[in-house]
């Protein structure tokens, strides 16, 4: 796959602002500050489409961005301290309404390679074998370990989460490390959305 352009479409605060499209729908997950907008914004081959800040817990919003072949939606991060109670519940809430009302491809979900998944990482990863929806786990910030070491924390990650080793990608947005794989991932994931598309005829 080349991505030659992605544009951000629109932002959603809760279900009667999700987007509805014909194109494949691939959803972006994980802790705040993991790393989610710095991925989209490699992935995008651009510096600023997905905005970026030191400061965890800014996605407050379900984020819409076209990239030709599929959208993909940045979801609110998960796990930030530093909010209210009543903050974290409606996230949470926003979470679980776009699961529940849009039709999704694939879930990336990001989780630092640096340290074990968090409880937080855990419960995402259940939610989706329990939904049966097919993801992906992004290891990020490969970068800030040795390269010796990055195969071991792949192993530890996989086991932690109950999915194989092939299932987890190293990834490095600084260094770009990953970016191959996954946009052979993405190619995997158009073609089986193609394939589940019903047939006109058959209508």
């Amino acid at each position: 796959m080349v991505i030659r352009q992605a544009v951000f479409l629109t932002s959603a605060a809760d279900r009667k602002g999700f987007l509805r499209t014909d194109k494949p729908m691939i959803a972006v997950c994980g802790r705040s500050n993991v790393g989610k907008s710095s991925f989209i914004n490699m992935l995008a081959n651009q510096n600023k489409l997905a905005r970026t800040s030191a400061e965890p817990g800014r996605t407050r919003l379900v984020n819409y961005f076209d990239f030709g072949e599929f959208v993909l939606a940045d979801l609110p991060g998960y796990g930030f301290a530093r909010v209210s109670k009543a903050e974290k519940e409606k996230w949470a809430k926003l979470l679980d309404d776009f699961f529940a009302h849009s039709e999704i491809a694939h879930v990336f979900s990001l989780v630092d390679i640096r340290h074990d998944p968090t409880e937080d990482d855990r419960l995402m990863i259940n939610y989706l074998y329990g939904t049966r929806m097919p993801f992906t786990i992004l290891a990020t910030k490969a970068d800030k370990l040795a390269k010796t070491r990055v195969k071991d924390a792949v192993r530890r990650i996989a086991a932690a989460l109950r999915t194989g080793e092939k299932n987890v990608i190293a990834l490095s947005n600084a260094t770009r490390r990953g970016k191959e794989e996954i946009l052979t991932e993405l190619d995997a994931i158009l073609a089986r959305s193609q394939q589940t598309e019903p047939d006109a005829e058959d209508e």
